[in-house]
């Protein structure tokens, strides 16, 4: 039985971290950091495009720190879940490890 904090499903699963996101809402502010991240990019394209050239670097270095924050994130969430994992599998000895498709 999976506990309260364990995003994989151990019992219905072969794959454990398919459907990870899905199951585990941590990461759900970094992907929106993240897209507002996209749409600083577009609109630092369109700043230089318009020889607004002050501001494309403004809003382009706010873009290229909202990428790095949200992917910064993802990856730390993503070695909390590998961690919890990896304690569920200690607490279960007898269970097969899988590997982890990501």
């Amino acid at each position: 039985m999976k506990g309260p904090k364990d995003p994989v499903d151990h019992a219905r699963t072969t794959r454990p971290h398919a459907g990870e996101s899905m199951k585990d809402n941590a990461i759900m502010p970094a992907l929106v950091v993240i897209g507002l991240a996209l749409v600083l990019f577009v609109a630092c394209l369109s700043a230089f495009a318009t020889g607004h050239s002050d501001v494309g670097f403004t809003v382009g270095s706010l873009s290229a720190a909202g990428f790095l924050v949200g992917s910064l994130w993802l990856a730390f969430e993503h070695i909390r879940v590998r961690r919890i994992e990896e304690r569920w599998y200690a607490d279960h000895p007898s269970v097969m490890k899988q590997r982890p498709s990501s």
